[in-house]
Formats: C-alpha cells, sequence, structure tokens
C-alpha cells in the first residue's frame, strides 16, 4: 500500500483531519476556503464534500438542500455552479466553492480527504469529474464516502486512487432512506466487498467494532469521525489510525 499511494498513505495516519475545514462558529464557515486555509495553517489535514451541480461542475458543499449554509432555497443539484458561487456561506464573505479552487488553496500542504456525496446506487458522472480534477492536483488526497459502489468505480476504473470507505451503526432517522437488511449489512461491513476500499472511515457510533478490528489487523486502516471532543477521542483512539475532529484541538 505504502509504495502504491506514497505520501497519500503517510499522511492518512497524521496529522489528524479537520472535519470540513478547520472551521467555527463566527469564524470560518465549514466547507470554505477559509477553513481549508485554517487547516493547512494548523498543520492538520482536511475533509470536505462534494456534489455535482445541474452543469457537471463539482462544488464543495455537505447538504443536499442550500438553506442551512446561505438561507437560499432549492437543491444543490437543481444550481450551476456559477449561481452556487454568487451565494455567501452563513453570512460570510466566503462563497461555495468548487473542488479544483479548493485544492488550488490547498495545494500540496495538506492531505484532502474529499467524501464523494450521491445517492445510494448512482454512480458515474460526479466520480468522473473529481478524476479530472484530481489530474491537475499533485497533493496527497483519498476519496471517502458512504456509497460502496461510488468505491467499486474508482476501483475499476482509476485503480490508484486511494479509497476510503465510510460507514457508522446506521440508526436514527437519516438511515430511514435505506431498507432494514441494508442497514444491517452496512453497520457490518459487508459491503466491504463491494466498495474494495484501502482504509475505512467508521462513525464514532460503531467504534470499537470486532470486524474492523479484523480488516485492522490484515492491514486496512481505520479512521474514526467525528469525535468532537477530548473524551470522545480518548475513547476509541486504541482502535483506529486517526480522527476526522471538529471543535477541539486533539
Amino acid at each position: 500500500m505504502k509504495s502504491m499511494f506514497g505520501e497519500a498513505w503517510e499522511r492518512l495516519f497524521a496529522p489528524p483531519i479537520a472535519h470540513r475545514g478547520l472551521w467555527s462558529p463566527g469564524g470560518a464557515p465549514e466547507n470554505s476556503l477559509g477553513a481549508f486555509q485554517a487547516a493547512c495553517s494548523a498543520g492538520y489535514g482536511i475533509e470536505l464534500d462534494v456534489q455535482l451541480t445541474a452543469d457537471g461542475e463539482a462544488v464543495v458543499f455537505h447538504d443536499a438542500t442550500l438553506t442551512r449554509m446561505t438561507g437560499a432555497q432549492g437543491r444543490v443539484a437543481d444550481h450551476t455552479a456559477a449561481d452556487l458561487g454568487a451565494l455567501r456561506l452563513s453570512g460570510t464573505d466566503e462563497t461555495i466553492p468548487t473542488l479544483a479552487e479548493a485544492l488550488t488553496v490547498v495545494g500540496h500542504r495538506a492531505m484532502v480527504n474529499i467524501e464523494i456525496k450521491i445517492p445510494y446506487g448512482e454512480v458515474g458522472p460526479l466520480e468522473r469529474r473529481v478524476h479530472e480534477v484530481l489530474i491537475d492536483h499533485n497533493g496527497p488526497i483519498s476519496v471517502i464516502g458512504f456509497n460502496p459502489y461510488s468505491h467499486a468505480w474508482f476501483a475499476d476504473h482509476h485503480p490508484s486512487v486511494l479509497r476510503g470507505l465510510n460507514s457508522y451503526s446506521y440508526h436514527g432517522p437519516d438511515a430511514r432512506h435505506l431498507a432494514p437488511e441494508l442497514r444491517k449489512q452496512y453497520a457490518d461491513l459487508r459491503h466491504v466487498a463491494i466498495a474494495k476500499p484501502h482504509f475505512l472511515a467508521l462513525g464514532m457510533d460503531m467504534l470499537p467494532h470486532a470486524k474492523a478490528d479484523g480488516f485492522r489487523q490484515r492491514g486496512m486502516p481505520v479512521v474514526a469521525w467525528t469525535a468532537r471532543d477530548v473524551d470522545q477521542w480518548d475513547a476509541v483512539k486504541s482502535c483506529c489510525d486517526n480522527v476526522i475532529f471538529e471543535g477541539f484541538a486533539p
């Protein structure tokens, strides 16, 4: 693994990874160029989210809808990149960046973990655009996400891209869109066989996890997400290799 991915593999283990950049209430908003600049200046890695716009661009934004972060109405997928770039994040001067803009700001200063936000089963267009952007980026990166078929797409088309499969316990309202059997399959990590990832990015609510321990012993690292204080990180650090964090300094 190390010889195949080089610096990206080394930076998977350290430093810790700032969730949506190093953002803070009253400071740089999440998934903004300012938050990515702050993470680089503090020496952290970066996790960010990408979605596909109506005109086929990869933009950095977490929610499917615009309201929480911009006050605007509608879905990200229904707007062009130019329209989205004209909006302001959380009342600041920060705008919604494209993935290309974000990677230009980061350069080689930080490992960037790119979470691909697509509905389950729908793959291809966003993955292709992300890879087109990555061709012009020389810094360490990985692609992460919950959709195992997205990972399988990268495994088939661009196997040299480092891949991390996200998972969690699949309890609660945010998992209701999945059938019970599919939730059980994902919580038990049975979808690893579909995704063929190089590492796992597991929610705090499913650590420790016996099956993840087995993968880790066989050389598949585990990154925990999202720790929001020192106690949360201390509780899981013995069963993982790095952490995605926010709201504190690990």
